[in-house]
């Protein structure tokens, strides 16, 4: 059987980012970014649709392809500029103010999936407008499992058309605010369940330092957060939490409710990891035996069951560690 592949289409950029613990500039960034460098340590294949433009260094695509990330479907655009965010965060780090935002060719972009990876029958439409997202839709063929993530502003201003794509997906994935915003509902419960009815099978509800939620027709599944003493940059947690959840259930091969707490462990994990370092450092230098001995130290705390899970976190014999970036 040939290997499980997980097709990701979203964002490339560029962060300047600002933390009570420093400042870094021109980090590797973006939701396609995080959440393919987190499902690459789990998922057996991982393909990449994304545009950047012509300043984006050969050497970022070269890291893509070291984690066996398929960058055949990154669009290049000779005449543009790569997607740039800056972003400060408070002592609380909750949540980041953005300084400012250059949307650059990801303003214009349409996604063009090749003809190999129509068939992945896993799918994560990173956050983008649900129009693009409906893009991709139109492009796959029959996927096992598709998941959204979206945010404040695609509710805000292409309510109808996010309302319209969520019919057409298996799982939603967002954070508390969102959640409450997408559903007019006070609260997470009644929250997800009204999304419920909307027509996915699985919404997934990200809480930042107080964990994630799991919810389906019939059945709930919460967990906190890993416990972190000093987080550095949460940017790009969200994204690498998805993609240690995707990574997963790729990997397993299946979406059952249990691969899918067993995934929401490892999309935990792998956010925690994201937190210790700016940008996509941290992700860069792990190895696959911190991410299983994280996992099974967080599963004893919590009492969760980790067995059968089908393999564990993959090696990568070009890429033991790499040095931090600036």
């Amino acid at each position: 059987m040939p290997p499980t592949s997980l097709l990701v289409v979203g964002s490339l950029a560029f962060d300047t980012l600002e933390t009570p613990s420093g400042h870094a500039a021109d980090e590797l960034g973006g939701s396609a970014t995080f959440f393919s460098h987190s499902a690459a340590w789990l998922a057996p294949k991982v393909r990449l649709v994304g545009v950047v433009g012509s300043d984006f260094p050969k050497r970022h695509i070269a890291e893509f392809e070291e984690r066996g990330i398929d960058v055949s479907g990154l669009q290049v655009m000779p005449k543009g500029k790569t997607f740039r965010w800056h972003g400060r965060y408070g002592r609380e780090m909750n949540n980041a103010e953005t300084v400012s935002v250059e949307l650059n060719v990801f303003g214009k972009f349409e996604p063009k999936i090749p003809a190999p990876f129509r068939n992945s029958p896993f799918v994560f439409l990173a956050n983008g407008s649900p129009r693009t997202q409906r893009a991709v839709l139109d492009q796959v063929d029959r996927p096992k499992f598709i998941l959204a993530d979206t945010m404040n502003l695609w509710i805000e201003t292409e309510h109808a058309a996010l309302i319209d794509l969520i019919r057409d997906v298996d799982g939603l994935i967002l954070n508390n605010a969102e959640l409450l915003q997408l559903s007019g509902e006070p609260n997470v419960v009644a929250g997800a369940r009204w999304a419920l009815a909307q027509g996915p099978k699985v919404v997934v509800v990200k809480k930042g330092e107080h964990g994630a939620m799991l919810f389906t027709e019939k059945e709930i599944f919460a967990l906190p957060a890993y416990p972190l003493e000093r987080i550095v940059d949460p940017t790009g947690a969200g994204d690498s939490f998805a993609g240690g959840f995707m990574g997963h259930l790729a990997r397993a091969g299946a979406t059952t409710f249990d691969e899918m707490k067993r995934a929401l462990v490892y999309g935990t994990v792998l956010a925690s990891f994201a937190c210790e370092d700016f940008g996509l450092r941290r992700l860069f230098s792990l190895d696959a035996g911190e991410i299983e001995k994280r996992a099974r130290e967080y599963c004893r705390v919590f009492a969760v069951d980790l067995e059968g899970a089908r393999k564990p976190a993959r090696s990568n014999p070009r890429r033991r560690a790499s040095p931090a970036r600036k």
